[in-house]
């Protein structure tokens, strides 16, 4: 709607995984380092805890991007909010593709044995062709039963590498922290912990000109008062900040402004609060 009138190739500010809007500020670069490796020297299980809305998600998909394509399958779970079983289940599925669902016992879950001996199966069918899996398992700090993390930790035990190797990545917020200090085994076998943290107010002057780069501008349109406002207001969380830019530019272009400023973002985050946005 906007993107014409400031002269853009396309919106800036969407949430979006696309590789070419992935800003490599100091602690997603700092993440992406410890996760690669992870992987590359074959460690096991790790873990990335940052804010909602930090960029976890899309750290792990720029990782992706990155590793050669003998690392995968990649297996990304959601909706981790699940029993143990349902779980295990839904690894050995994902993990096996077609195979495994050809062979699939009549019940909707597989016998918790069952499908351990599909997941070792997979894990071999994997190594013999050269591949190195990675089960990615957002929102690990939902998981709120002890049973289904425990559930995680007895994948581990199918760690044999440089013969059979395989990546734990567990994503959530600071909660996840404590959960696995519960459970002290399992803390213990993650070789890797790596935090994000909010974007410094530098940081995020610089994120909004990157994605203002990227998607084509040629001129500035957040004056210098107004990027310092986005960083107080956003907390340097880049969700947030998407969130109050894309906004701002719209009301900018409703009330046709040549650039914008600190007045115009801070009635854009007065909008969001009177909505009950946070």
């Amino acid at each position: 709607m906007y993107s014409q009138y400031w002269q853009l190739k396309r919106r800036p500010f969407e949430n979006t995984l696309e590789p070419e809007f992935f800003f490599p500020s100091q602690t997603h670069q700092a993440a992406l380092l410890k996760l690669r490796y992870l992987i590359e020297n074959q460690k096991g299980a790790g873990v990335l805890v940052g804010p909602t809305g930090a960029g976890k998600t899309f750290v792990t998909h720029r990782l992706a991007n990155n590793l050669g394509r003998q690392i995968g399958p990649w297996i990304n779970l959601v909706f981790p909010q699940m029993s143990a079983d349902d779980l295990l289940t839904d690894v050995a599925i994902r993990l096996g593709g077609e195979s495994v669902v050809s062979d699939r016992p009549t019940p909707s879950v597989f016998p918790r044995g069952a499908a351990l001996r599909m997941i070792e199966r997979s894990l071999d069918e994997h190594a013999s062709a050269g591949r190195h899996p990675v089960l990615v398992i957002d929102d690990t700090h939902l998981i709120d039963d002890p049973a289904t993390l425990q559930a995680l930790e007895l994948l581990l035990n199918f760690q044999q590498p440089p013969q059979r190797a395989f990546s734990l990545i567990l994503l959530g917020d600071r909660l996840l922290l404590s959960r696995l200090a519960r459970l002290p085994r399992f803390e213990e076998r993650l070789a890797v912990r790596a935090m994000l943290q909010a974007l410094s107010p530098d940081e995020t002057a610089r994120y909004i000109q990157f994605r203002l780069e990227v998607s084509g501008a040629r001129t500035a349109i957040f004056d210098d008062e107004a990027l310092v406002e986005i960083a107080e207001l956003s907390g340097g969380i880049p969700r947030r900040i998407n969130r109050l830019a894309d906004l701002a530019l719209l009301v900018g272009y409703a009330d046709a402004r040549g650039e914008l400023s600190a007045a115009d973002v801070a009635a854009v985050s007065d909008e969001l609060a009177t909505v009950g946005v946070d």
